[in-house]
């Protein structure tokens, strides 16, 4: 019997036929989102913030990213040296991770340069920070397509000078003061006459 014979007979019988065996087909591992410390941001971070003049600041930095972020592209933690980013970042391109790494970094060293001195999350502090980072003209906030959810703002308050209104997803835990009121009327340092009074929501 021939052997084309003897592997049609093989086939019919749906014996395997183990003279070239074949690897089985396996599906790909899903890739991993980035989670955890990064230590290569953290490097390049603590040398900015050195060319910056924090070198203080530069010894406690942390850069990581977090899956619990969802809408917002970055975090900065001033009191933590903290940073950290969106994973979804990296599907917009490394560009995008640079920029926001670099907006967030700005907050830390705006906030590590005014001390104790209560500064706008985006003032001109900030836009100083960015500009020495070499990130000129950037925006408060982000134009990416991450998702949004809508979330009731119920914490109501008001400044008893000027009538400013703060609403929040939180209520205030530490005693605030209007910010615009306190840089007006005392070099932008907390003022008890400008504390804000929660009031009941609308």
């Amino acid at each position: 019997m021939k052997w084309s014979q003897l592997d049609f007979i093989g086939r019919l019988l749906r014996i395997p036929d183990t003279s070239e065996p074949k690897p089985s087909p396996q599906s790909s591992p899903p890739a991993r989102t980035p989670n955890g410390d990064d230590s290569a941001l953290t490097k390049r971070g603590a040398e900015l913030l050195r060319a910056a003049g924090c070198d203080e600041l530069s010894t406690r930095l942390s850069v990581s990213w977090s899956v619990r972020l969802r809408s917002t592209a970055g975090l900065a933690f001033p009191g933590k040296a903290l940073i950290k980013l969106n994973p979804r970042l990296r599907e917009f391109g490394d560009s995008e991770v640079e920029r926001t790494f670099l907006h967030e970094l700005a907050h830390l060293v705006a906030h590590h340069r005014a001390g104790r001195r209560r500064i706008s999350p985006h003032g001109t502090e900030w836009r100083r920070a960015c500009a020495d980072l070499g990130l000129k003209g950037e925006r408060r906030c982000h134009d990416l397509p991450l998702p949004r959810k809508q979330v009731a703002r119920n914490h109501r308050y008001l400044c008893p000078a000027c009538g400013y209104e703060l609403r929040r997803v939180r209520p205030i835990r530490r005693p605030s003061a209007c910010l615009a009121c306190c840089r007006k009327h005392n070099g932008g340092r907390y003022d008890e006459r400008f504390k804000l009074v929660k009031k009941k929501s609308a």
